[in-house]
């Protein structure tokens, strides 16, 4: 198991083992991508997820895990077992588990301690190696990275003290306007990995991390440009959010 990096050196972010949440039905999207997983979403001509790579081969991350679920033969397809320096591997879920149950089935890919997690449907262009940084100078249980959002109606706030310690998950509010909202990034410790059950049916956002309030849970302010493409609205955006490959 690949130790942290407070052990290892500044470097040893490069090592964490990566796990993208890609096995998402895409039901809303599916006018518009019709037959294919959310993840490979075109944008430019390149699928949604190739973005996602392109931010973690950038960084120095080395090996990435994709939880696959909905169509999941055709990321496998279209990726293979390597994307530039990355090392791709695959964790297949037969049945719907859940960002949680999806997660807890890739265990026998992750080695390391903590692993990153990105959600396989959202962006945000962070300093991964800041919010690296971040997360083992708090010796935090989970970290979820934050990012500003002026109108958090549709996600749901988070909010955190002055030392970032997550102190509440706000629901949908109509009264409620900006803040700081769940950008589908975390580094998580090995001890929350196994606190899921297994082969459940089992959320981060609404089973996981709630549990976790008080016992070692963190936020990451970051100001990145974030973008979600779960709605047909949001995936046009995204064609403006991307600047086209030369």
């Amino acid at each position: 198991m690949v130790k942290s990096a407070m052990l290892q050196g500044s470097e040893a972010f490069k090592d964490v083992t990566v796990a993208i949440l890609a096995g998402g039905l895409g039901t809303r999207l599916r006018p518009v991508i019709a037959g294919r997983p959310k993840a490979l979403a075109e944008i430019h001509g390149r699928p949604f997820l190739a973005y996602l790579l392109d931010q973690l081969s950038a960084t120095g991350f080395r090996s990435v895990v994709l939880c696959t679920g909905y169509c999941g033969e055709q990321i496998h397809g279209a990726l293979g077992d390597s994307y530039g320096s990355l090392r791709l591997s695959y964790s297949h879920e037969a049945r719907l588990l859940g960002t949680a149950g999806a997660l807890r089935l890739a265990l026998p890919n992750v080695v390391s301690d903590p692993v990153l997690v990105m959600n396989g449907d959202s962006f945000c262009a962070a300093d991964l190696k800041g919010f690296w940084n971040w997360h083992c100078r708090r010796g935090s249980s989970a970290t979820i990275l934050l990012t500003q959002a002026l109108d958090v109606q549709r996600y749901g706030s988070v909010k955190v003290d002055t030392d970032g310690a997550v102190v509440e998950f706000a629901e949908k509010s109509k009264g409620e306007v900006s803040g700081w909202i769940n950008a589908g990034m975390y580094l998580l410790s090995r001890q929350v990995l196994d606190s899921i059950p297994e082969d459940t049916n089992t959320s981060l956002e609404y089973d996981v991390f709630p549990r976790w309030v008080g016992q070692g849970l963190y936020g990451y302010l970051s100001q990145g440009r974030f973008l979600d493409i779960g709605t047909p609205d949001d995936y046009a955006a995204a064609q403006a959010f991307f600047t086209p490959a030369s």
